[in-house]
């Protein structure tokens, strides 16, 4: 069965906040931030500056590192979801197009869903809203 995939530009954001709101006075490169992630710096530059961009970071000019411009627990992940540009507002589920309008089903099945998925849309944003970077990091420390 397909799933919704949601872009790992999302994940990759909390991680890069998370490390930074567990030890605030270390300075993470792109490189080391990269080590964690276990991708290349080039992404990791790419998402910070869209973090950066929505200002939940800035960015230490010359020998780098970035740091979180408020704190972690007035960071929701609906915040990071909006940062990273995940998927367009109004377009996490795409509906197939071009469906026979001679049939009931067809004629009518688009209309039907859009309401149905946009309030799950909704609900999904309401729960991301309800979560902080500081509960990410707590339940990391818990487990650490």
């Amino acid at each position: 069965m397909p799933t919704v995939k949601i872009s790992t530009r999302f994940s990759v954001a909390i991680h890069i906040l998370s490390m930074l709101s567990i030890k605030k006075d270390t300075i993470y490169t792109s490189e080391m931030v990269a080590s964690s992630v276990n991708t290349n710096p080039v992404v990791i530059r790419r998402v910070t500056g869209m973090l950066k961009k929505a200002g939940l970071v800035d960015v230490n000019l010359g020998y780098g590192g970035s740091y979180l411009l408020k704190p972690s627990e007035e960071i929701t992940l609906l915040d990071v979801y909006r940062a990273v540009d995940v998927v367009n507002e109004g377009q996490l589920f795409q509906i197939h197009e071009n469906t026979s309008l001679s049939c009931i089903v067809g004629a009518n099945i688009q209309d039907v869903l859009r309401i149905i998925l946009k309030k799950v849309e909704i609900s999904m944003e309401d729960v991301l809203a309800s979560f902080t970077i500081k509960d990410v990091v707590d339940g990391i420390l818990k487990r650490a």
